[in-house]
């Protein structure tokens, strides 16, 4: 029986039974959080290790006997294909070794597992990779999940490695959460990057995005202005990431001094698409803090007006749909004298977070007064 029409009999129903693939190096300070978190859900767990010093083979062979040893290759989807080769169940699911499933995610995938079609090929997750001060996703995105288990099905890309979807592909509310601690190596995927360019290799568009983003946290801003704005003025491309990397040159033209390239690369996301709110929150921004008000509160008025499509696929700050416009909103008006608007628009952000630090300051300012 091939791997993907296998299917494991629970409450009467049939429930496809799922690998958890792993790549890990020098993980003994997650790895064992991460399958604590996971491994009751599913039937096999297969772990590669990329090159440990440390306890992270000792920890992962108390968990599962299936742990290979693999040579780093500077190629993230060389090592996940590899990881996916050794699965045996209907489907593949990956995790780094700093990702959780929180415990109120357990139920949602247990009843996705029972209720889950054997004609769909890729289950899209939340993955979320920031929080607040109370644990509330900051930033979030869809990324796939689990993937049927069949050679059609491979990551691409040595760096921030991604399978393309086809067949049919559903999206799932369940979350991952990415709870990384300490740094880890931030100059690993830059490194990576760097090498592929001396041995002449020819960015494809998502590469090419991924490397200008790269270059940006490196603080390389002409660089990361040149590898985008490339990017940009290319035919190809995803409209998602032509979106975020009209954001991230903008960030650039800002720390370069160049404002007014800064705001045209913003506006000019919206040859890509419709306004999303979190361009509309940084066009919103660029008025505020240079004080004219009446600019800043129409884009933060078209934020809030803003639908949330959290699954087109791109990145998604949940904040800049509510609780950022409401807070900005109250600084604006404030300044233009209109207090019981600042006070109305600051009450709606403690709404979304009454926890928040801001709208506590704001409350007090206002009582004050």
């Amino acid at each position: 029986m091939a791997p993907g029409d296998r299917l494991k009999k629970e409450g009467g129903k049939n429930m496809p039974a799922i690998s958890l693939c792993m790549i890990v190096k020098n993980e003994e300070m997650h790895i064992g959080r991460c399958l604590d978190s996971v491994a009751e859900l599913v039937e096999e767990i297969i772990i590669v290790d990329t090159g440990s010093t440390d306890r992270t083979v000792e920890i992962v062979s108390k968990y599962t006997e299936k742990v290979y040893s693999y040579p780093w290759k500077d190629d993230f989807s060389d090592a996940r294909n590899y990881s996916f080769s050794k699965a045996s169940m209907d489907y593949c699911m990956w995790m780094d070794a700093d990702d959780i499933l929180e415990e109120a995610e357990k139920d949602k995938f247990l009843q996705l597992k029972q209720s889950l079609s054997p004609e769909v090929d890729i289950v899209m997750m939340k993955y979320n990779t920031s929080f607040d001060e109370a644990g509330r996703p900051l930033f979030s995105y869809y990324r796939e999940r689990w993937i049927r288990n069949s050679p059609q099905y491979r990551w691409l890309g040595a760096v921030h490695e991604v399978i393309p979807p086809q067949g049919r592909v559903i999206y799932s509310d369940i979350a991952v959460s990415h709870k990384k601690t300490g740094p880890g190596d931030p100059d690993r995927n830059l490194r990576i990057y760097q090498k592929m360019a001396a041995e002449g290799k020819v960015f494809e568009p998502r590469q090419q995005y991924y490397y200008g983003r790269e270059l940006y946290y490196h603080k390389r801003y002409q660089e990361a202005v040149s590898v985008l704005e490339q990017f940009l003025l290319s035919a190809d491309g995803w409209v998602e990431n032509k979106i975020e990397a009209c954001s991230v040159c903008a960030s650039c033209y800002y720390r370069l001094g160049q404002d007014w390239s800064a705001l045209n690369i913003l506006l000019r996301s919206m040859s890509f698409d419709l306004p999303r709110a979190e361009l509309c929150c940084e066009i919103g921004k660029h008025f505020l803090e240079r004080g004219n008000c009446q600019n800043a509160v129409y884009w933060y008025e078209t934020a809030l007006s803003r639908p949330k499509n959290e699954c087109c696929g791109g990145f998604i700050l949940p904040d800049c749909y509510d609780y950022v416009p409401f807070l900005q909103l109250c600084v604006c008006y404030d300044r233009l004298g209109d207090r019981k608007k600042a006070i109305e628009y600051n009450e709606k952000a403690g709404v979304c977070k009454p926890y928040s630090q801001a709208y506590l300051y704001n409350k007090r300012y206002f009582d004050s007064l």
